[in-house]
């Protein structure tokens, strides 16, 4: 196989994996020095062991973080401050892309970016859905009211409103209180419920200067 066969193969994807190279009458060893030599090469990026994208000029299709999120680690949502800035609840940008696992944490660190796995049990995982990336790509991503809990479940003292005060949460009426009140329910969790009865607080002060204005 060619550089230009691989295009015609995977020129319209955001990523691929080996195995798609891999039908038909192929030496494997063969193609797994191709990828070797294009990676070397720089016209290929290595994502994690078995899983390539294509490198500019090459890439059509730039691959959203969300999604390489869900293919850098099977069986994981993205969560936590990457779907809080998302949908603008901080306003900070956030450069690593979060998700959270069952399985073992860690950062995976790639020429697209950071990405952080945390670990949650088994308990708690839950509260994601597909979201649509646009350009035909879609990730498992945390709803919005999740990716908070998921946060104050992972930060300790999360239930002090210092803490919560600083994360300098905004357009509050982007959450549901009364889904996030029972979500924190469900945990069972008195730190949890303690955290979003502060946070449901500071939706109600913000509501009421937005009335004021």
């Amino acid at each position: 196989m060619d550089f230009n066969e691989l295009l015609k193969i995977v020129g319209n994807d955001p990523f691929f994996e080996t195995g798609l190279l891999l039908a038909g009458q192929v030496d494997p060893a063969d193609v797994q020095r191709q990828l070797s030599r294009w990676t070397k090469a720089g016209r290929i990026y290595q994502l994690r062991r078995g899983l390539y994208t294509l490198a500019p000029p090459y890439q059509k299709i730039k691959p959203h973080p969300f999604l390489l999120a869900n293919q850098m680690v099977s069986g994981s949502y993205v969560s936590l401050q990457s779907v809080l800035s998302y949908h603008g609840v901080i306003p900070d940008v956030v450069a690593i892309t979060t998700s959270v696992t069952t399985g073992r944490p860690g950062r995976r660190q790639t020429l697209l970016g950071a990405f952080d796995f945390r670990h949650v049990k088994h308990e708690l995982f839950w509260g994601y859905r597909v979201l649509k990336l646009g350009g035909d790509q879609q990730a498992f991503v945390a709803s919005v009211e999740k990716a908070l809990l998921d946060l104050l479940y992972l930060q300790p003292n999360s239930d002090d409103p210092g803490y919560l005060q600083g994360l300098r949460l905004q357009n509050l009426e982007r959450l549901d209180n009364a889904l996030l009140t029972q979500m924190a329910q469900r945990t069972g969790s008195a730190k949890l419920q303690k955290a979003v009865r502060v946070v449901t607080k500071l939706a109600q002060n913000e509501a009421e200067e937005y009335e004021l204005l």
